[in-house]
């Protein structure tokens, strides 16, 4: 057994997105974090996800985008606090990585398989940038399921953002949360 390998899985910790600090990723480290990221279980080698990459002045365009989202959706006009919120919320860290399932109708592969294969693209990117010594947050908040951030990514009908991945310098190391006890989770089929 390598004994790093389980040391490093065992103390895997997301942080949240406001204690990335910059720098992020370089251009080869993110390369290779996605990558790495796409090595996972694939039925039918149909890769059913792809990346959008978020850096620089374009988390701030992004953000124009989240604030006319949520006075275009919202049920009540936002308040000047929220939009303001809403045009920072990609500047939380310096590097943010959209991960969008993208279903390929396919005999053999069910929808459910695919849109599993892109679940594990977003976390294996998070160990993956996590082994290179950045935080990482995978989350998805209300932004992935707004018709408009939908519209202004261009995504197709058969897509869904799995995730975005916020990637930086931790700020600190993140406090331990309580964790689910296995046993009680385990059923054993019986013989």
């Amino acid at each position: 057994m390598n004994t790093s390998i389980f040391e490093f899985l065992a103390a895997r910790r997301s942080v949240k997105p406001d204690r990335l600090a910059a720098p992020g990723p370089t251009p080869e480290q993110l390369q290779q974090i996605l990558t790495v990221g796409a090595r996972v279980p694939d039925h039918k080698k149909l890769t059913p996800w792809r990346f959008i990459v978020f850096e620089g002045d374009a988390r701030k365009s992004m953000g124009e985008v989240f604030a006319k989202a949520c006075e275009t959706e919202e049920s009540q006009p936002p308040s000047h606090v929220r939009l303001e919120l809403e045009r920072g919320r990609f500047l939380r860290a310096p590097l943010v990585v959209a991960v969008v399932s993208s279903i390929k109708p396919r005999p053999g592969a069910p929808e459910w398989e695919q849109i599993l294969s892109a679940a594990a693209v977003c976390f294996n990117t998070c160990l993956a940038a996590n082994a290179l010594g950045f935080g990482t947050s995978w989350i998805t908040e209300w932004i992935a399921y707004s018709k408009t951030v939908r519209e202004a990514l261009g995504l197709k009908e058969s897509e869904r953002i799995a995730g975005f991945i916020y990637m930086g310098q931790p700020m600190e190391k993140p406090d331990e949360r309580e964790r689910p006890i296995v046993d009680a989770l385990i059923t054993e089929w019986p013989a």
